[in-house]
């Protein structure tokens, strides 16, 4: 697809309003999926967490632009997989994926959800694997003050929500009233109606994703603690009682038979557990 079909959309943020995760977005991400070491290519370009500056290892439009800085004007891979976030810094993301000179290919390996989504909407080819999902919803935000202000959210929400209709329309060639439908009612794409919608252009081999679980957990110990982590995050939890509760998970529990190198399981056991329960409580 030719990049310069694609609308250009600019960003002006509002004081007091970000955008942020939704709870279906954020249980429905795996974050053990990645792109295996040796399929990379020379210039790539990993988006495997939650879009913006407001989440611990947010990939955001000022790593990317370095990124891109270095690749230079060569051919790009983006591997995707993630639960979206700040649909603004989504659009900065768009913007310069969009002005790259080179060719750009985005590869979904399990999830471009809100902000993933449109950012990846600015390549040239986007291959998706057949078990991934593209997630589209209108943008969703957290704000606070009277009737008034929320008033002022929703009128200045209104031109971001047509621009990303925009964006999809030129991307898919749907009607915008469909798309807009779409958007009103949050649809998941998995990854062969991606294909057949214009969403993405064709699959990706799944040669190219790696998916390390150990201990036979649905989740690594890793991913659950990234997982709970924005989930309490999102609950405006501070940064300092998520530290404190993630090191007391991280703490090491004596094995059962006594031996001096302390036990994983109860570790794992631990995670998973508290991951439920948070996912109970926020979804």
């Amino acid at each position: 697809m030719t990049k310069t079909a694609m609308p250009i959309v600019p960003v002006n943020a509002l004081p007091g309003v970000r955008s942020d995760l939704t709870p279906q977005a954020l249980k429905n991400w795996n974050p053990d999926l990645s792109p295996k070491a040796e399929g990379l290519g020379e210039h790539s370009i990993s988006i495997l967490g939650p879009i913006g500056k407001y989440y611990e290892d947010g990939v955001t439009a000022a790593r990317i632009s370095a990124a891109l800085r270095n690749i230079g004007d060569n051919p790009v891979d983006v591997y995707v997989n993630s639960p979206g976030g700040d649909v603004f810094e989504g659009l900065a993301i768009y913007s310069l994926l969009l002005e790259h000179k080179a060719p750009v290919t985005v590869k979904v390996l399990g999830l471009a959800a809100s902000a993933a989504s449109v950012l990846a909407m600015a390549a040239n080819e986007i291959h998706i694997m057949r078990s991934a999902f593209i997630m589209i919803h209108n943008t969703w935000v957290v704000a606070a003050g009277d009737r008034n202000a929320f008033k002022q959210v929703a009128e200045w929400l209104t031109p971001f929500d047509e621009a990303l209709v925009d964006i999809y329309v030129a991307r898919t060639g749907l009607k915008s009233a469909d798309i807009a439908a779409m958007l009103d009612k949050e649809t998941w794409l998995g990854g062969a109606k991606a294909v057949e919608e214009g969403f993405a252009d064709d699959f990706l081999g799944a040669d190219q994703v790696s998916q390390e679980v150990k201990d036979g957990l649905k989740i690594s110990p890793s991913a659950a603690r990234q997982k709970a982590d924005l989930l309490m995050a999102r609950g405006s939890a501070p940064r300092s009682m998520r530290r404190e509760l993630l090191a007391a998970l991280n703490a090491s529990t004596p094995g059962a038979a006594g031996q001096d190198t302390p036990s994983a399981e109860p570790e794992n056991a631990a995670l998973a557990g508290a991951l439920a329960l948070l996912n109970q409580h926020t979804s």
